[in-house]
């Protein structure tokens, strides 16, 4: 039987010029999420973990922590180490972090499940630990004794010295748990998007032993932050006293 339908022709239909369609995967923002998950593992949550190995050497004292410090300052290209695998990473992730959560909407309050609890926690946390990464990068790098010139003798003692203030303390506790919940909860997320962890049990398991590496990096930086408080107070060098009293 005919159809007394008008047939489809290419005039019926009107396709922007210059605009190609996107499929699923496809696109610049597939791609920079794509990125912002991985470097949030490597080199950022590399460089975290190496971190909180390195700073435990203050439960070993004054000596072996800036003997670390000094390894670390000593490395070849170490200014392009920094730029290249810290620095930049971590703006390009924190930036676009930011980016995302803006872009996003939170129902938490409409929708209290736990996948929504946790969008928002890796938000909150995210937005901390960047700053108080900001904070703790100036202060240690940019501030007073320069650590990277010879100055490593002076780590500890520089450490210590900013612990005298209480509200350091509390800034260094709270930025190091919600740095800890953060990395954490993205290597589970990372393992997800990536086809890692294949189904509903494998994400449950992998989840178990996230929260038990978020636990355990907490209590190595709670436990580093008490050695530098009970630690016998370490004199300043002389470097720091003129370093420290040009910059007033």
């Amino acid at each position: 039987m005919a159809s007394s339908a008008n047939p489809v022709s290419k005039t019926t239909i009107q396709v922007a010029r210059g605009v190609p369609s996107l499929r699923a995967g496809e696109g610049n923002s597939f791609l920079l999420r794509r990125l912002h998950s991985l470097t949030g593992i490597i080199p950022i949550g590399a460089f975290l973990l190496e971190h909180f190995i390195s700073n435990s050497e203050a439960i070993r004292g004054a000596t072996a922590y800036n003997d670390q410090v000094k390894f670390l300052t000593s490395l070849p290209f170490v200014t392009v180490l920094e730029w290249g695998f810290i620095f930049l990473p971590l703006l390009y992730h924190g930036l676009y972090g930011f980016y995302i959560w803006y872009r996003g909407e939170s129902n938490v309050g409409e929708y209290p499940w736990t996948g929504n609890w946790l969008y928002t926690a890796q938000r909150w946390t995210g937005a901390i630990a960047f700053f108080y990464i900001l904070y703790h990068t100036y202060y240690m790098r940019f501030t007073g004794v320069h650590l990277m010139g010879g100055g490593y003798n002076a780590a500890f003692w520089k450490v210590q010295h900013e612990f005298q203030n209480p509200w350091a303390v509390a800034a260094y506790v709270i930025g190091i748990t919600a740095a800890s919940w953060h990395f954490a909860y993205g290597v589970w997320l990372f393992a997800a998007k990536w086809g890692i962890t294949v189904g509903a049990q494998a994400r449950k398991r992998f989840g178990y032993l996230c929260l038990a590496l978020a636990i355990a990096l907490v209590a190595i930086g709670l436990v580093t932050i008490r050695a530098f408080l009970t630690a016998p107070p370490e004199p300043a060098p002389a470097a720091a006293h003129y370093e420290t009293t040009q910059l007033r």
